[in-house]
Formats: C-alpha cells, sequence, structure tokens
C-alpha cells in the first residue's frame, strides 16, 4: 500500500485538512499539557482526568478521522471529518453566545475549524 497524494484541487485540500485534523490529533494526543496551555485551560489540582479527556475526545477523535480520511480517500471519509468539524464550529459558537466566551483566542480556534470543515465539505458537495 502507497500513499496516494490527490492531484485534483478538491480533493487535495480535504486531504490537506485531513492532514491538518492529524497533526491536531497528534498534538493534543501527545501533549496535552502543552495543548491546554495554549487554549488557556488549566487542569485543577488532583484532577487528573482532563488529561485524559484531551487525549481521547480531542486527540484520538480528529486524529482517527484524519488517518481514515488520509489513507482511504473517499468521500464518505471526507464528509465524516467535515462534519465532526463543522459540529465542533457550531459548538463553539453556542458557547461564545452564551458562556461569556467571545475572546480573540474562540473567534481565532473557530476561523480554522471553519476551514477545516470547508474545505472537506466543500469537496465532497461538488463545490470545489
Amino acid at each position: 500500500m502507497e500513499l496516494y497524494i490527490p492531484t485534483e484541487t478538491g480533493e487535495f485540500l480535504a486531504f490537506c485538512s485531513a492532514i491538518a485534523a492529524c497533526f491536531l490529533g497528534l498534538f493534543f494526543f501527545f501533549a496535552p499539557r502543552i495543548a491546554f496551555r495554549v487554549l488557556g485551560l488549566d487542569i485543577r489540582e488532583g484532577r487528573q482526568g482532563g488529561y485524559a479527556e484531551a487525549r481521547s475526545a480531542m486527540g484520538g477523535l480528529p486524529l482517527g478521522l484524519g488517518i481514515a480520511a488520509t489513507l482511504l480517500i473517499d468521500k464518505p471519509y471526507f464528509l465524516a471529518l467535515g462534519a465532526a468539524f463543522a459540529l465542533a464550529a457550531f459548538g463553539r459558537i453556542l458557547s461564545m453566545l452564551s458562556d461569556s466566551g467571545n475572546t480573540v483566542v474562540n473567534w481565532l480556534y473557530l476561523a480554522v475549524q471553519i476551514v477545516l470543515s470547508a474545505l472537506p465539505l466543500a469537496y465532497v458537495f461538488g463545490f470545489i
């Protein structure tokens, strides 16, 4: 099995989104303390379960989706990846509106999530 790198523009952009998901997942999977520090989050003393949450939900999920989309390169995998990032962006918007989370950092992460969802979804639905 060899790694196929797409040459079609839309498929390549969706592939790039999957690669970015892999890197984000790896960051949370192997360096949750640094990732939390970058996000401005803190684990309370004596409550180490937050690191397990970072490794599993924030690291494992994007890493697994990204690997599947990267290796299998098929529209259903790109659809799953785009839908996951779109719902993550929607959750961030809800938090910004209802939890007083309207900060510059949240806007930056929202922009990243929108781009990472738009690229595979645009390819799947034929816009690029």
